[in-house]
């Protein structure tokens, strides 16, 4: 996580920052299954912006397209035609040497099942995406800890999966996929196994970092999560149907270093 620094001290990051480009640049985008009489459209022209710090909720019924919208926005498949920019890099076109490049540096996941790796304490599950990126060991281990820390978890780092409860390895998952300072936080029916205490207390978090700046995009089909969402957006036959904005995006610019993870951690206090 670089510092960005202004006149020789550390962004402040409730300052604004320069000018922003979408996140997220879907333009006409498709995808499509099998050929002929069987042809499936899973997608149909989706376009749609995500501005940075804006917390969108994807939702829609089995078979509306949502998750192939999803797995298309995580690279990890590609569309039939259309483009799709991803903080400003096409990756309509990448291959999956490329494509495995950018879900790691710019895209934080968070799965329905956790993805936790059985037996491995929870810091060493937050250090994962950075021991593929090439962190060094030391520094995986203190910006670990500050994730943890920033989900309420710092004093559960060196206990497993099967040692915590559903909403705290859901949080360890969150951790996971903000230690690496993503472009995208990317959520897949975030609490789907969850019960309703802890569904609150995940949505508490992407609230909370939200509101400093991060950018979400979260699939799900309740309606009592998409309503923590700044904007909801409604698929129905693989074509977006409603797109509703009950608040603007957040506009300060997330800092990426200490300054950063300090206010995280104040926020989610």
């Amino acid at each position: 996580m670089s510092e960005h620094h202004t006149a020789g001290r550390p962004h402040d990051p409730r300052e604004p920052g320069p000018p922003r480009r979408p996140v997220l640049d879907v333009r006409q985008l498709t995808k499509s299954y099998g050929n002929g009489t069987s042809r499936v459209r899973a997608l149909r022209e989706v376009s749609l912006e995500v501005e940075a710090g804006d917390f969108v909720a994807v939702m829609g019924s089995s078979g509306s397209g949502k998750s192939t919208l999803m797995n298309i926005l995580g690279c990890l498949d590609v569309p039939t035609g259309g483009r799709y920019l991803l903080d400003g890099t096409d990756v309509s076109r990448l291959d999956e040497r490329q494509l495995s490049l950018v879900r790691n540096r710019k895209i934080g996941f968070v799965f329905q099942s956790f993805n936790l790796i059985p037996r491995t304490p929870a810091l060493a599950n937050v250090e994962l995406p950075m021991a593929y990126a090439g962190v060094g060991r030391a520094e995986r281990r203190s910006r670990a800890l500050a994730a943890l820390e920033v989900v309420g978890l710092a004093e559960r780092a060196g206990h497993r999966p099967n040692e915590l409860s559903g909403g705290q390895q859901q949080r360890v998952a969150v951790a996971r996929a903000l230690v690496t300072s993503p472009a995208l936080i990317l959520a897949d029916e975030p609490t789907g196994n969850l019960d309703s205490r802890s569904t609150a207390d995940v949505l508490d978090v992407f609230a909370e970092l939200n509101s400093l700046g991060r950018t979400i995009v979260l699939i799900t089909h309740e309606d009592e999560v998409a309503a923590r969402a700044r904007r909801v957006i409604r698929l129905v036959d693989g074509g977006i149907v409603q797109d509703d904005r009950v608040a603007p995006p957040v506009t300060t610019a997330p800092g990426y270093g200490q300054a950063a993870a300090g206010a995280d951690r104040e926020a989610v206090r």
